[in-house]
């Protein structure tokens, strides 16, 4: 989904029709792998911890991908954010 959703912006010089098109068809893909295994997942998790462990996945995979495919430096600051959801998930998965 993230390159979905930002792979385009290197490709600013294609009509945005195009890249939304393209877009589409690579988010089709994944709504075909994510809607089942969140309807597995359920039979185990509930609703709120299959969508934090969906958050820290998609945050891990976009900071790779910033890093390496768009070329940007991750800040401090957003270290720091993506630890507060690190945090989070801390609280949704611990017994008690």
């Amino acid at each position: 989904m993230t390159f979905a959703w930002y792979g385009h912006l290197k490709f600013k010089e294609y009509p945005l029709w195009q890249v939304i098109s393209i877009s589409w068809l690579i988010a089709l893909v994944e709504y075909c792998f994510q809607v089942p295994a969140n309807r597995f997942g359920h039979q185990v998790y509930t609703a709120a911890q299959l969508k934090i462990m969906q958050e820290v996945i998609t945050i891990v995979v976009f900071a790779f991908f910033s890093f390496l495919y768009l070329k940007e430096n991750l800040k401090w600051n957003d270290i720091v954010g993506f630890s507060f959801l690190g945090i989070g998930v801390f609280f949704m998965f611990y017994k008690w």
